[in-house]
């Protein structure tokens, strides 16, 4: 099942060489403002045309929308966008039928569906599925700037690179112009330029890297989300975690907690200009499952783009024998600057839909 949500919903259609890719959108109210053209601004951020880092399939992305949208507002309708895949090569991808790839998901999808499932691409479990995720996050900002709510993403790190610190002090604003003045989305242009030498060198080996990225919430009220089982990090969690190739999460100080005292860990409360707030935000602005009012800070780890320009140990499912495979097609070296606004994107959407269940909106 690709649908996530409760009282927003989006469900993530086709597959990377299909016909189209996109997403169907439910539950956006009627007469929510609804600018198309910053949609596909988002979609631009995440395509690969104009990228000297990124694969060489060059896929413009346009955004077509087929109904949900009318003179700039949500008729109350599901929302149905996609885009069409135009640069498709099926060549490479006609051996993997019988030999898995190392990473990726074409051995446990084989085993669970069988030969007939089309993996072309990594089918439905390609980075190109995350067309849909942006859409919806772009999609639900009419609902989210009203009530000041501002959402963003950067590179916090790419293999041994990492932003300084005092970097990371800067305003929102700040973060989103710097990060988004360079190809890697780091907010802090020393570091940019080392990240793109690393990626660069691990290209020219063959190779690839993973990264950091991290996620900011401002404008949440006190109270958002629902205790346990929708916690907003268990709901976070399950949304980044659905993003391919994410395999770490923390919220706040997060592993680093593990090493901390209370009495560090802890942030005190303290009152700015009449409003409760922590002097510090360990937390990462949640607390027992509910929004603090202080800013959501999540981190999310990025592994290495699976497929490599080296050859690797595989197997021939159908002779049940060993084998050298060399990945062919074409790949990014590294895979964390185009998912900086899939994350940004898709983290507005589970805000909007965990303040519409709880009635904040």
């Amino acid at each position: 099942m690709m649908r996530f949500g409760t009282a927003l919903t989006v469900t993530v259609t086709g597959s990377s060489h299909g016909p189209s890719v996109g997403a169907v959108v439910e539950g956006i109210p009627a007469g929510t403002p609804i600018r198309v053209e910053e949609v596909q601004q988002a979609l631009d951020r995440r395509s690969p045309v104009g990228r000297s880092l990124a694969t060489k399939r060059q896929e413009p992305d346009r955004l077509v929308v087929q109904s949900g949208i009318r003179d700039g507002k949500a008729t109350g309708d599901a929302i149905v966008a996609l885009v069409e895949n135009q640069d498709v090569r099926r060549g490479p991808y006609e051996e993997l039928v019988d030999v898995p790839r190392p990473g990726h998901a074409d051995f446990p999808a084989r085993m669970r569906w069988g030969s007939a499932r089309d993996l072309s691409g990594g089918g439905i479990f390609s980075g190109r599925m995350t067309i849909g995720l942006v859409i919806a996050g772009a999609l639900v900002q009419g609902l989210l700037e009203p009530k000041g709510i501002d959402t963003v993403a950067f590179t916090r790190s790419i293999g041994p690179v990492d932003v300084a610190d005092a970097a990371l002090d800067l305003p929102l604003q700040e973060l989103r112009r710097i990060s988004r003045g360079n190809e890697v989305g780091a907010p802090e242009d020393t570091a940019a330029e080392r990240m793109r030498g690393a990626i660069e060198e691990a290209r020219r080996n063959g190779d690839s890297l993973g990264g950091v990225i991290e996620a900011r919430v401002e404008g949440l009220p006190p109270g958002v989300g629902e205790p346990f089982f929708d916690s907003v990090e268990s709901v976070l969690s399950h949304a980044y975690f659905s993003i391919p190739a994410v395999k770490g999460v923390e919220f706040g100080a997060g592993f680093r907690a593990a090493r901390m005292r209370g009495s560090e860990h802890n942030d005190p409360f303290v009152l700015k200009e009449g409003v409760v707030r922590t002097r510090s935000n360990h937390s990462g602005g949640i607390l027992g499952g509910l929004t603090t009012g202080m800013p959501v800070v999540a981190r999310l780890a990025v592994k290495p783009t699976s497929s490599i320009a080296q050859e690797q140990d595989s197997v021939s499912l159908s002779r049940k024998e060993p084998v050298r495979l060399m990945v062919k097609g074409r790949h990014d070296p590294c895979i964390v600057p185009r998912a900086v606004p899939v994350v940004e994107n898709f983290t507005a959407f589970v805000v909007a839909d965990l303040l519409t269940r709880g009635r904040f909106l």
